[in-house]
């Protein structure tokens, strides 16, 4: 490829074939390796229409990436906590060099690298799993997660300190650590890439709702892995109740009821 800037022609090693016009192009750095992106435009004869027909909804956690309404369990990789040691030494490392000597920027680099590691770890089981959901499903419902208000600080002030921080902080970090915009983010555009649909409902209530009769109440999840209604005393695992229910508020919002969520007692 040539590059403007008097770069000149460049060598790459192309992972796949260039379909369509190439409109502009992306070069970039991460973790000390350089990468190019092609943006191409491609004419469509007629819209995609997805070769599937079943429709699934998916409950988000940490225990369990993702649990399915089928069922299934989705396990996450936690890449940054199979690396979170190895980049606590290297920071530790890096506390006793002289800043911005030669020592100092290769410890950097080593750092930089296994952040990237655990980057390209995180984004290939997402989309590994991202594919396989969109290609088997022609509708996807999942949970309107807001991840920032979720992973923020419980540290509190001096004046109202916050308790159980070390906890709060340990949760905050299992949080970022499963990607979950990400994942939303892949699942939008390969479901719009084969004519599928991707539907975000309301998470609240969702993992205390009881699917058969509607009941909500806190005490119908006694335990994190448990759903006891208190009303009809249906049993079944709280994931699965959660991804169930997201489904059917999936539901409900295409046939225009949208039905308020009512207050949990």
């Amino acid at each position: 490829m040539k590059l403007p800037a008097g770069l000149g022609w460049v060598r790459f090693r192309q992972s796949r074939p260039v379909v369509g016009k190439i409109t502009n192009c992306t070069v970039g750095l991460d973790g000390g390796r350089w990468h190019v992106s092609f943006q191409v435009e491609i004419e469509l004869a007629e819209s995609p229409r997805h070769p599937a027909t079943s429709a699934v909804g998916l409950d988000m956690g940490v225990a369990h990436f993702a649990v399915d309404s089928n069922g299934t369990a989705h396990t996450g990789r936690n890449s940054f906590r199979q690396l979170e040691q190895r980049i606590a030494t290297a920071q530790r490392r890096l506390e006793h060099k002289v800043r911005f000597s030669q020592n100092w920027k290769k410890q950097k680099a080593r750092i930089a690298r296994l952040h990237q590691k655990a980057a390209n770890t995180r984004r290939d089981t997402l989309h590994k799993l991202s594919t396989a959901i969109s290609q088997n499903h022609a509708m996807v419902a999942v949970e309107d997660l807001r991840v920032r208000n979720m992973s923020a600080s419980a540290k509190g002030t001096l004046a109202a300190p916050s308790k159980r921080v070390k906890q709060k902080a340990g949760l905050n970090k299992a949080i970022l650590d499963q990607g979950w915009f990400e994942f939303r983010r892949q699942l939008t555009y390969k479901q719009d890439w084969r004519g599928g649909l991707l539907i975000a409902v309301p998470a609240r209530h969702t993992s205390q709702t009881c699917p058969g009769c509607g009941h909500i109440e806190a005490a119908n999840r006694p335990t994190r892995a448990l759903f006891r209604c208190q009303a009809c005393g249906h049993t079944a695992h709280a994931d699965v109740v959660g991804a169930r229910n997201v489904l059917a508020r999936a539901h409900e919002s295409l046939s225009g009821q949208d039905l308020p969520v009512a207050p949990v007692k």
